[in-house]
């Protein structure tokens, strides 16, 4: 009789380790999916930004349509790999697809500026100025939650690697998920912008 209380009691131990394992695990899940979640939200201010940008200044360039061109294309491709990020968050490809797009939007932003630089009254343009500084404000922000995700993407890993906790998140497809990286050190910065 003593040993089987002492059984059971052994048994309701090891179950109640495992279920604050698995519940560890789901609440580091979703700190992560919620880092996400807050690069989601800026990310979308800053696509949406893009085309008001893009519009204003369209009369003062018209010799540079590529250039409106390629940030509007780079914009597009940008809201594609975020929404198809936003579907699985820590998937490593996903991930890697949309570090390379916002990193070539980065770029295409970068070469907007340069244009604008050689334009004296686009560069006055109080609206142009306005869209320019809150596109500015937005990379701040972006990069703030990009932090907060990676940091939340690495606790989790970091749980779900140690033992026992492995065999627990293997057991439950509990999988290694990927931080968001950008490519290049010009990416990691936001853009210039100087009026």
């Amino acid at each position: 009789m003593e040993t089987t209380v002492i059984g059971l009691a052994v048994i309701a131990v090891v179950v109640i380790y495992l279920v604050v394992i698995y519940n560890r695990l789901v609440s580091l899940r979703n700190q992560f999916k919620n880092g996400f979640a807050q690069i989601d939200v800026q990310l979308q201010r800053r696509h949406d930004l893009i085309p008001n940008l893009v519009e204003s200044a369209k009369a003062y360039l018209e010799h540079e349509k590529s250039t409106l061109t390629q940030v509007m294309e780079a914009r597009n491709n940008a809201v594609s790999a975020q929404k198809d990020a936003a579907k699985d968050p820590g998937d490593g490809n996903k991930m890697q697809r949309l570090g390379s797009a916002e990193n070539m939007l980065t770029k295409a932003l970068a070469n907007f500026n340069a244009v604008v630089e050689d334009y004296p009254e686009l560069k006055a343009d109080q609206t142009i100025q306005d869209l320019m500084e809150e596109l500015s404000s937005t990379e701040n922000r972006v990069s703030f939650a990009r932090q907060a995700y990676n940091d939340g993407v690495m606790h989790y890993n970091i749980f779900r690697e140690k033992f026992p906790n492995n065999i627990i998140a293997g057991m439950f497809a509990f999988k290694d998920r990927a931080q968001l990286q950008l490519e290049t050190p010009e990416a990691r910065q936001a853009p210039k912008i100087n009026f």
